[in-house]
């Protein structure tokens, strides 16, 4: 296969650091654009991260709004910030074809995404790591549960359990089904834990790790999503609650604490609308990248 490759930004004046759109990363059915952050030394064996943008957004905004770059130009990681221009440039989250492994849809362009970067940069399929904000969140959730063979750990800033959105119309907040995001989908933890393994019938092993996030005032996307997120990841990963630790990271947020807290929290944000700020820092404890 034959990958082309071009810089369209020197993001760092002091390194050779850049946003490189890739044009040809393998099949891509839904057209969906790809650009990758690379510093100027790569770690060996390096982690990626695949960010993705809400609802109107871009990857090259989104390459602002998470701070991940100098992150990356310390560490050595990669970060893959995809562009839908669909449904008012929002993640199909909908779909049968994205809600199944190799379905067709923006699930499987963007695993191509990562795939490409095994070969073109060497990363280690041990660091594959997602994240994103409302509907980038939203399609975390989406590719924990339809590529849990490429999804190591991911965190997820207000959005919604993996197959909530199942069967609208749309994704947008014009197109879409309103129950999802207002918070009336509701279902047990079985019951969310059986849509997500129909996702991918194949699948034996474990799933991804989960750092989710809500905003308390969250109006747009409901805070009673965050309660499916947790019934729907709790049960596929098989930890209980156990604590809450209040003012963590920061004054007013509390972190729930599932298990050992090595495989799921969440986080609640008092006074926080939509959407979370997205805590860089923080992503990376999660994810291990040292």
């Amino acid at each position: 296969m034959k990958f082309s490759i071009f810089a369209t930004a020197m993001l760092i004046g002091r390194s050779g650091a850049a946003l490189v759109s890739v044009s040809n990363f393998g099949d891509n059915p839904t057209q969906l654009q790809m650009s990758v952050y690379v510093p100027d030394k790569l770690a060996d064996k390096p982690a990626v991260i695949l960010a993705m943008h809400g609802c109107g957004g871009t990857g090259q905004q989104y390459l602002q709004q998470s701070g991940y770059t100098k992150l990356a130009d310390e560490k050595g990681f990669l970060v893959i910030y995809p562009t839908t221009t669909h449904d008012n440039h929002c993640w199909d989250v909908a779909s049968k074809k994205s809600l199944t492994h190799d379905g067709g849809g923006d699930s499987q362009t963007l695993a191509n995404m990562i795939r490409y970067t095994f070969t073109k940069y060497g990363v280690d399929p041990a660091k594959v790591f997602s994240t994103g904000s409302s509907s980038g969140c939203m399609m975390t959730n989406v590719m924990m549960a339809v590529y849990p063979d490429l999804i190591v750990a991911a965190s997820c800033y207000s959005g919604v359990a993996a197959g909530c959105l199942a069967g609208s119309p749309g994704a947008s907040p014009s197109t879409a089904d309103p129950a999802c995001a207002a918070g009336r989908v509701v279902k047990t933890g079985a019951e969310w834990a059986a849509q997500v393994r129909a996702m991918y019938t194949g699948w034996n092993g474990t799933y991804p790790r989960l750092a989710t996030w809500h905003g308390h005032a969250d109006t747009f996307v409901s805070y009673l999503n965050l309660e499916e997120q947790i019934k729907e990841w709790s049960t596929l990963l098989d930890v209980a609650y156990v604590k809450n630790l209040t003012a963590t990271p920061q004054t007013g947020y509390t972190e729930m604490v599932f298990g050992d807290g090595t495989k799921f929290v969440a986080y609640s944000a008092e006074g926080v609308g939509h959407t979370v700020p997205v805590h860089p820092q923080e992503d990376l404890k999660w994810f291990g990248i040292a």
